[in-house]
């Protein structure tokens, strides 16, 4: 596959987001799809979550008919060019008339993000990413912020029912004990993009699946971020840690994901350690 038709893919990934958000949008305004099913515990799905998810399908693969297509909704399996998609991410906020979901599309060669989209379609702003070609939005250039420190920073700290709270709990309390100021805010594409425009310092989840983070992970590191790795393969079905930060803190953050998840007695600050401000925040 040549550069010319990654970015074709590329261009048409702009189009079907922004009119995949005009639906959501739509939705979203009339409170004609607010109502849901539940996947599971508070992970619902709503008509305009099927409906973007088969309008994208049946954009891309009209128009790309070789290509793989893997979403949240209807999934899909890996290929060596695949289109990940999640048309809604955010529908708990989205269902509960929360403005701050965003519609995310990814596309991906051998196992790398080649380009990456997230629209957020209440405020009109399109986030993009072509691999070695920089991160914009709306069309203007946009870095991650320079943060001094973890008493600089604020990290967006996701939520997951897929992990134990205790884990969770850990995490928030390791991010206060060194200074951080958290956020949660219910969409990873969003919390990612807000990384890459330098408006949060950091991105953190104990588990995310491909659909939800492949785009944003490619926003933060074409704006000079660091980003983990996400496996690819089979991998790309299933849950796995993700971080995403600017790089002055990045190992302030590896330690406190790491500490979140070793055995509780080994690693989480006591409250009189992060009173006296001498526990590290490794295990």
């Amino acid at each position: 596959m040549t550069g010319n038709d990654i970015d074709r893919r590329h261009r048409f990934a702009q189009d079907c987001a922004r009119q995949a958000g005009a639906i959501a949008r739509h939705y979203f305004r009339s409170g004609e799809a607010l109502s849901s099913a539940e996947k599971g515990r508070h992970d619902p799905v709503t008509q305009a979550d099927l409906e973007i998810d088969r309008f994208l399908i049946d954009q891309l693969a009209g128009a790309f008919p070789a290509d793989g297509i893997l979403t949240e909704e209807t999934g899909g399996s890996p290929a060596r060019h695949l289109w990940v998609i999640d048309p809604i991410d955010g529908t708990l906020n989205f269902a509960r008339g929360i403005a701050h979901f965003a519609v995310s599309i990814a596309f991906c060669i051998d196992g790398r993000t080649e380009s990456g989209v997230v629209y957020d379609p209440v405020s009109n702003e399109i986030f993009t990413a072509r691999r070695g070609q920089g991160a914009f939005c709306n069309g203007r250039p946009i870095r991650v912020r320079a943060a001094r420190g973890p008493s600089d920073a604020i990290v967006d700290a996701g939520y997951s029912l897929r992990h134990p709270a205790a884990d969770y709990l850990g995490l928030i309390g390791n991010l206060l004990g060194q200074g951080y100021a958290f956020v949660q805010n219910g969409s990873a594409a969003m919390g990612l993009a807000a990384v890459a425009c330098g408006r949060i310092d950091g991105f953190c989840e104990l588990s995310l699946k491909s659909w939800d983070v492949l785009a944003g992970l490619l926003l933060v590191e074409e704006a000079g971020g660091w980003t983990s790795d996400f496996p690819h393969g089979p991998g790309l079905l299933e849950g796995h840690k993700v971080l995403a930060c600017t790089p002055s803190i990045r190992q302030s953050l590896q330690d406190l994901m790491l500490a979140a998840t070793t055995p509780r007695r080994k690693t989480l600050l006591s409250s009189h350690e992060i009173r006296r401000g001498t526990a590290s925040a490794r295990p």
